[in-house]
């Protein structure tokens, strides 16, 4: 069959193969194959075919755009599975705070922190809120990232969850980046129920579930099960709530104590838990037996100057799949870059940087629900890939604090090229 584009002279092209039905676990982590002096053929925007230089005239016709690569490193688009899309309200006037020694939960208590965010986000239209989102997606598109998962859950009406939802599918629509939406009115307690917390569990499960459902706005539902916020009886009921109007499941988990919600998320059979600074051996195992992924976010432990790291050879000796992400938020991630996620997962999680790079692919495409058709460079799966200012897989964790993603490309039309974005945007 000939090709639509023909990709050559790829100096390294790595991927992960066979895994589109199950995630990488422990000692899989970071199986790749990787082919050198490589060519990678699209049709349709489906890979048709890649492997050695040699084989590449097979896929060559007379119409077929041809791209060199130039002898650089090819690799599968990165896929984000927990972010903070959508938005309105930064917080970097925090900084100081946190330079202070104040905890997160202490910036909470003293009105700062995800409630300076509420604030600004209930008073921004869908159209305000799409922009800030388009503004995002740009950023994590220029630096490799093809798919991501958007949260609600700074709003904390039902109005103005909706309205996040609402600017989610706005943003996606006049987007090259794929959107999966998340519902997460749990995120916080708002200051109208600090004293009725309870009230608000009931709002959440009795009125802004089912009005999301009803509109079809979200594939999850996620909660901040965690000390201070959401109890583990409270979350549980939230997310069994969730299951039963067709919500798949994800948690917020163990991030600032050790709380068990590792082990409510195998319980209830999430999709994945995420955060896990604090899980326990015993939630580790747990989360393993249901196979519930593990999405570490390693950004977030960076900008709280936290010391607790996950357990991560835990998780690799119980065969827990392990996912990476941004955590992109205007609170305690304020990055948009998975390239800058991969030299963290090094520096401080260990993992290296095949693990990271299956970690950041295939894995946290099982994180959202969409290894069928992304997270790998596969016959017939989405042609999502970037070409990196990079001789191999290695250099783009090795060589940090700059973007090294030249050429970015979506089902096999180019969106990025030289760093800037040349997609056709629909305003």
């Amino acid at each position: 069959m000939i090709a639509d584009l023909l990709v050559i002279n790829i100096g390294e092209l790595a991927t992960t193969v066979g895994y589109s039905n199950k995630p990488q676990r422990g000692r899989e982590l970071g199986q790749l194959v990787v082919y050198h002096d490589a060519f990678l053929a699209v049709k349709d925007g489906q890979v048709l075919a890649l492997g050695p230089m040699t084989e590449a005239k097979l896929y060559e016709g007379k119409d077929t755009q041809v791209f060199n690569a130039g002898g650089k490193a090819l690799l599968p688009g990165f896929v984000d599975p927990h972010t903070h899309l959508v938005f309105a309200g930064w917080r970097e006037r925090e900084l100081a705070m946190k330079l202070a020694g104040k905890s997160y939960l202490e910036i909470l208590a003293a009105g700062y922190g995800i409630l300076s965010t509420v604030k600004a986000t209930r008073s921004a239209s869908v159209q305000e809120l799409a922009s800030l989102a388009k503004k995002t997606l740009d950023r994590m598109l220029v630096h490799g990232t093809t798919t991501v998962e958007a949260k609600s859950g700074y709003g904390l009406t039902t109005e103005s969850e909706i309205r996040q939802l609402e600017a989610a599918r706005l943003a996606a629509a006049e987007h090259p980046v794929d959107v999966v939406s998340t519902f997460m009115g749990a995120h916080a307690i708002p200051p109208e129920y600090k004293d009725a917390p309870e009230a608000f569990v009931d709002l959440v499960i009795e009125e802004m579930l089912p009005a999301v459902a009803q509109r079809g706005l979200a594939v999850f539902c996620d909660v901040f099960c965690e000390e201070g916020v959401f109890s583990i009886e409270q979350s549980r009921r939230i997310l069994r709530a969730a299951e039963k109007l067709g919500f798949q499941l994800k948690i917020h988990a163990d991030e600032l104590v050790p709380l068990g919600g590792a082990q409510l998320a195998a319980e209830l059979g999430a999709t994945s838990a995420d955060h896990l600074l604090y899980a326990s051996v015993e939630g580790i195992k747990a989360m393993a037996e249901a196979g519930v992924v593990a999405v570490l976010l390693p950004g977030t432990s960076f900008t709280l100057r936290s010391s607790q790291r996950p357990n991560v050879q835990a998780m690799l000796e119980a065969g827990v799949p392990i996912a990476l992400a941004t955590d992109f938020n205007p609170g305690t991630c304020p990055t948009e870059s998975m390239q800058i996620v991969q030299t963290l997962a090094w520096q401080s999680l260990g993992l290296t940087p095949a693990q990271a790079l299956a970690a950041s692919t295939i894995n946290s495409a099982h994180a959202i629900g969409v290894a069928q058709r992304v997270g790998s460079l596969e016959v017939g799966k989405a042609a999502d890939f970037v070409i990196y200012d990079a001789p191999n897989l290695d250099f783009v964790a090795y060589h940090f604090g700059v973007n090294l993603a030249q050429h970015v490309f979506k089902q096999g039309s180019l969106v990025v090229q030289d760093g800037h974005l040349v997609y056709d945007a629909k305003n």
